[in-house]
């Protein structure tokens, strides 16, 4: 049976269970990890390795972090380590010609979502803040168009009611490592083929950025839970309180309300935490965390900040 000699390349949580699979892989050889350079981060602004190269070194794999992963002396470099196959992960470049044409079979990426819905840098992210019951995880192979490729295998994955960024991205990263073994599998049988995408079913999703965080209070409550299960842990959900003071929300719950009230408006002030109106419906504040607080309940929020009902949230 056919030894595969790959090369990873990825930045985001995602390629770390990957990683442990190809080193533990009885089949394959894991050559190097490619990963982001290190990144300014954190409130004193260190530089700091991303979570992939932290993961990587500490197993004592080869590890490249290049600006451009696309430049000329750089895919020289990877060439020269003979990989049959480069898998990509959650890398945050666009990969050019000449990287591509490097590996023997080709390069693939580990995409998690059933292309071609959920195109682009945030697929698990959006897929939960626009109320999704249903993702996966496909692996296709990389061409010079974003996601794109021919597929070569796709699994759906059902999304739990309570699912958020956190606890659905490390499923699908579990998921995608057995399609992976499955796709290296076919390659070693000579399957290589894949399927093309349907373009008339393409949608995309866009990169976060910190303005994604800004509740907007218009929205009905499921859509703004859901929002905020999506955009957990970064960029978060926060609303400013009447004083202008930032909140952020870490837990919230939809409760049933007469469309009567603005949006914004605190309606109830109950122990379990206050009750904003929505575009359609009302949200509970289960757990916040008021600007240079820690995180706490609703009710304990409220015994210590003067919130009352008809105060208006998210105005400034």
């Amino acid at each position: 049976m056919n030894r595969f000699k790959i090369i990873l390349m990825g930045s985001g949580s995602l390629a770390c269970p990957l990683l442990d699979g190809l080193l533990a892989s009885t089949q394959d050889t894991l050559l190097a990890v490619v990963t982001q350079p290190d990144r300014m981060s954190g409130r004193h602004l260190q530089c700091r390795p991303c979570v992939v190269k932290q993961h990587a070194q500490s197993c004592g794999v080869r590890v490249f972090s290049p600006e451009d992963a696309s430049e000329e002396s750089f895919v020289e470099e990877l060439s020269a380590l003979a990989p049959d196959v480069i898998v990509v992960a959650s890398y945050g470049q666009f990969l050019k010609r000449n990287l591509l044409a490097a590996p023997r079979l080709g390069v693939i990426n580990v995409h998690p979502s059933l292309l071609p819905k959920y195109r682009g840098a945030s697929p698990i992210q959006w897929a939960l803040a626009n109320g999704e019951t249903t993702t996966g995880v496909s692996v296709l192979y990389v061409t010079p168009k974003m996601d794109a490729g021919d597929i070569l295998a796709q699994e759906a994955y059902p999304i739990d009611p309570d699912d958020t960024f956190c606890t659905l991205e490390p499923k699908l990263a579990a998921l995608g490592m057995e399609l992976l073994a499955r796709v290296l599998n076919n390659f070693r049988n000579g399957q290589t083929e894949g399927r093309p995408q349907d373009e008339s079913q393409v949608t995309f999703a866009r990169k976060l950025t910190k303005a994604d965080a800004c509740v907007d209070w218009q929205l009905p409550a499921a859509t703004i839970r859901n929002r905020l299960r999506g955009f957990c842990p970064w960029p978060g959900a926060h609303t400013t309180l009447p004083d202008g003071l930032l909140l952020k929300l870490h837990a919230v719950e939809v409760t049933p309300a007469p469309d009567v009230a603005p949006p914004g408006m605190v309606i109830d002030v109950g122990p379990a935490g206050p009750v904003v109106a929505t575009g359609a419906d009302a949200l509970r504040l289960l757990s916040v965390q008021p600007a240079g607080k820690k995180m706490m309940g609703g009710g304990d929020f409220l015994r210590g900040y003067p919130l009352t009902t008809g105060a208006r949230l998210g105005l400034q």
